[in-house]
């Protein structure tokens, strides 16, 4: 059975996308199978950091949504090169890039539940052991509807007061929507922040696991915002954070 993950953010620029797709080729290492799905349709990006370009008959999320194309054809398989060979895999589905085409789906719009059946259709036909929903930043019917059938939702923030406020906000909707699992991950921590100290205040904030403090870092966000942290420099601090939170959320769904 596939296990959706959902990763969010109450607000843009926590690095949520890059968490999604380090997470995907973490789980990917682990021999899984794994999906990503760019939810984020009024700003996709995740592409970029799987390097995969859309060609003339590529087809997209947006195709399946407001289309007929079956979602399968809108998946990508985007494995590493230095993955490819094992038992681990990812197809992404991304979100159409063009201007005109995100212009259209923010006028007409689309049936939401679609979104939710091409989730499970996917899962099914290539037998993924996880599904990897990068949502749209803060609360919307898309957002309330991914998260109601995730089976953990990731909520990724910043370390300023901004973030902490709507941080809770969308864990108190998770837990009305009652997500069986849920972890926080702190992202771009500032060095002369403690770790530990900013750990413990989180966890006594919000009251679920912390499932990652991951650090700023200056030689990171070049690599960071064009391709894999993991593939690239998989012994940064950084990168062995998101492998060991997937370590622990790969032995909490699977």
């Amino acid at each position: 059975m596939t296990r959706i993950l959902s990763v969010h953010s109450f607000r843009g620029g926590t690095g949520k996308s890059n968490l999604s797709a380090n997470l995907a080729a973490a789980f990917s290492a682990r021999g899984l199978r794994v999906g990503v799905f760019d939810t984020d349709l009024a700003s996709p990006g995740i592409h970029v950091l799987f390097g995969f370009t859309a060609g003339p008959q590529s087809h997209t999320l947006n195709d399946h949504l407001q289309g007929s194309i079956p979602i399968e054809k809108c998946s990508h398989d985007v494995t590493p090169a230095s993955m490819a060979g094992g038992k681990g895999c990812i197809f992404l589905v991304p979100a159409a890039m063009e201007g005109d085409r995100i212009a259209r789906l923010l006028r007409e719009g689309y049936e939401v539940e679609r979104l939710n059946d091409a989730l499970f259709s996917l899962g099914q036909s290539q037998r993924l052991d996880l599904l990897i929903v990068d949502t749209h930043p803060g609360i919307n019917e898309e957002t309330l509807l991914s998260t109601a059938i995730s089976d953990c939702l990731v909520m990724v923030m910043r370390p300023d007061q901004q973030d902490y406020l709507g941080t809770a906000v969308a864990i108190e909707v998770a837990q009305r929507l009652m997500v069986p699992e849920a972890r926080l991950v702190v992202n771009k921590l500032p060095a002369h922040f403690d770790a530990e100290q900013v750990r413990a205040r989180v966890a006594q904030s919000y009251g679920i696991p912390v499932g990652a403090i991951l650090p700023l870092s200056d030689d990171l966000l070049t690599i960071a915002s064009g391709s894999l942290a993991l593939v690239d420099v998989p012994s940064h601090p950084w990168s062995t954070g998101v492998t060991q939170l997937a370590a622990d959320l790969a032995d909490a769904l699977l």
